[in-house]
């Protein structure tokens, strides 16, 4: 079958005889991949490498059909449309047996050392397959992982309806985000990014004001917003090292903030916005991964609950759908900065278009 492997850092190929995945354990589910989406931790271990092993099938975030379960499945059966959730947790560490799997010592996501997404097919534990309703399309639901993970960050949180919103850094992750912030009820959402063409997709999915952070300061920006006071939750979704000290000046006395992104670097920082989190008695919570007890968790079931009312979309976060095939060079130009994407996906039936990339479909 074809996939997307990955041999070493910024080594990705295009195989077409890898071996498709067969039924060894009694709750094996083997799913027809009909869309998968690049994450950002993708790109980082393509670019620097991370958890792997040479010539792994890659890729986490994907939807699909069923096509073929064990003896021992009940909960879904041939022709279901599903999502995945590609966590495995070991079960047994002081985190897995007190409710908390997300703080697994051994969590790990398929695409590492489990074969991933980014294939014709592959395979999970029926306790990882979810059910799709019928009005949840392939590319949304190719997007329920990601969300998930937002909405396990959220779920941490005090934050009520009324609460005032920054979310710093608006691409898939600060989307999402946004359209869970007015689920959960905000007032005001600020959205923050360098990237106009982002900020403009912000605005499409609820944001109230999009601030353009290039050449002047965050902090300053919002405090005129926010006639000095400040938002009651800050949401870091750009793992970027920079981001990762401003959105501590963010929050008003008291207030929130919350670490969705992956910076992949060293922070360093000036007393100034340290002095935000001891002076401001701020809160500040860590999130990963979108697991939680019972596994997979509230998260996946909530957010498909969302999707299915309209409420988390994907049609304007969704701008390349491609092969395969297309994947070395897409993977290529996007760590070089040569393509301006949100959310890309992968159609493991679709043909390569030769010499370009696909744009939206």
């Amino acid at each position: 079958m074809q996939t997307l492997n990955l041999y070493g850092k910024q080594d990705i190929r295009y195989e077409k005889n890898t071996p498709e995945p067969t039924i060894i354990n009694s709750d094996d589910v083997i799913i027809k991949v009909k869309a998968a989406g690049i994450c950002g931790s993708d790109l980082s271990r393509f670019a620097k490498l991370g958890p792997y092993v040479r010539g792994m099938t890659f890729g986490h975030e994907f939807s699909g059909e069923v096509v073929d379960i064990a003896t021992g499945v009940t909960q879904v059966k041939v022709g279901d449309r599903v999502a995945g959730c590609p966590t495995f947790v070991c079960g047994k560490c002081d985190s897995c047996v007190t409710g908390f799997p997300a703080r697994c010592e051994k969590l790990v996501v398929i695409g590492a050392y489990h074969p991933g997404a980014y294939a014709e097919y592959t395979k999970l534990p029926e306790s990882h397959v979810i059910k799709l309703p019928e009005n949840v399309d392939y590319n949304t639901a190719a997007l329920v992982e990601p969300s998930a993970v937002v909405a396990h960050g959220f779920y941490q949180t005090s934050m009520q309806a009324g609460s005032e919103v920054a979310i710093i850094g608006v691409g898939s992750i600060g989307l999402l985000a946004i359209q869970w912030a007015k689920i959960f009820g905000a007032k005001k959402i600020y959205a923050i990014d360098i990237d106009q063409q982002k900020l403009a997709v912000a605005k499409q999915l609820g944001a109230d004001v999009v601030i353009h952070s290039k050449g002047k300061s965050v902090y300053s920006q919002l405090m005129d917003y926010t006639n000095g006071r400040g938002v009651d939750l800050a949401v870091e979704a750009a793992g970027s090292p920079i981001t990762s000290k401003q959105v501590l000046a963010l929050p008003r006395k008291g207030g929130e903030v919350i670490f969705m992104g992956i910076p992949y670097a060293d922070i360093s920082m000036e007393r100034f916005y340290f002095e935000k989190i001891v002076r401001g008695e701020l809160v500040v919570y860590g999130s990963w991964n979108a697991v939680s007890s019972p596994f997979p968790g509230k998260e996946w079931s909530t957010t498909i609950h969302f999707m299915s009312q309209g409420q988390i979309r994907s049609d304007c976060m969704i701008s390349h759908v491609l092969s395969l095939a297309d994947g070395p060079e897409v993977f290529r130009k996007t760590v070089n900065n040569q393509i301006n994407g949100i959310k890309i996906l992968f159609h493991p039936e679709k043909v390569a278009e030769t010499g370009r990339l696909a744009q939206k479909n």
